[in-house]
């Protein structure tokens, strides 16, 4: 069956801790879909427990991300071998609530490019985590909706859906930590395409320790917002902008699975 949507966890040495987590995501999401449990290195501690689980249930495949190691490397290298049209980035610590997967899948098979699980909207909560994190994130979102027309109060969240035609579109150009949320949205912003938002409740991170460092990827954060002001841009300008940074890439994502992953 082809997937109506794949779900890219990127994980580093999670340990046993992943699989209650990834019970949850097979439990609640309903659509046909597949779960890329992408890592960086085949002796990461999270792929015995994800390859027990993949003998279970195909729907899960583990793959080894090739294009350098980091977060930012590892969801580009999953939604490039996503086989969906639509696909679901969510974070491997359990902050994210897998019974909305299926809601943001939806409202890309309905014409979003993105769709943001939001934190800041009306029913939207955030419980715990740093508070300089938290009140940054509240106001790049505020501003970049108010200001830029970004269509989400919650910009910076990483739990979201993307039409994947539209990523490949205009490229991942981040390659450090988490924002790749942002950057997405802002190109979207900047094409005038359209971004919607559902309303979800983030805890904190019960499972292991958080890989987020604030001052390291700040930079990265504040370049795409202030991106996402700018003028209008076609289509074609962005392609071009894309092809002139991408990266050599050293393997084709789709050659990568669960066959070829070590346990």
């Amino acid at each position: 069956m082809t997937p109506r949507v794949s779900v890219v966890v990127p994980v580093y040495n999670e340990g046993a801790e992943v699989v209650r987590h990834l019970e949850r995501i097979l439990r609640e999401v309903l659509l046909p879909a597949e779960i890329l449990i992408v890592h960086d290195m085949p002796e990461d501690t999270t792929v015995p427990h994800v390859q027990a689980l993949a003998d279970k249930d195909p729907r899960v495949r583990t793959v080894l991300n090739t294009y350098g190691r980091g977060p930012a490397n590892a969801i580009r290298f999953g939604i490039d071998a996503a086989r969906a049209p639509v696909a679901v980035v969510t974070m491997a610590d359990g902050c994210d609530d897998p019974r909305q997967i299926d809601d943001l899948a939806r409202l890309v098979d309905r014409g979003v490019v993105v769709a943001a699980a939001s934190r800041y909207m009306p029913g939207g909560q955030q419980v715990g985590g740093p508070r300089f994190k938290r009140l940054a994130s509240r106001w790049a979102g505020k501003t970049l909706r108010t200001f830029a027309r970004a269509g989400t109060r919650d910009a910076t969240n990483s739990f979201k859906a993307y039409d994947t035609a539209f990523v490949r579109e205009v490229g991942i150009e981040s390659n450090t930590g988490f924002e790749i949320g942002i950057e997405l949205t802002a190109k979207a912003t900047r094409l005038r395409r359209p971004v919607a938002e559902i309303p979800t409740i983030w805890l904190d991170r019960q499972l292991g320790e958080s890989h987020f460092d604030v001052g390291r990827f700040l930079p990265s954060y504040l370049r795409w917002y202030f991106f996402a002001f700018g003028p209008r841009l076609s289509a074609d300008r962005l392609a071009t902008r894309w092809a002139a940074r991408r990266p050599a890439l050293s393997a084709t994502p789709a050659a990568r699975s669960k066959e070829d992953t070590p346990a």
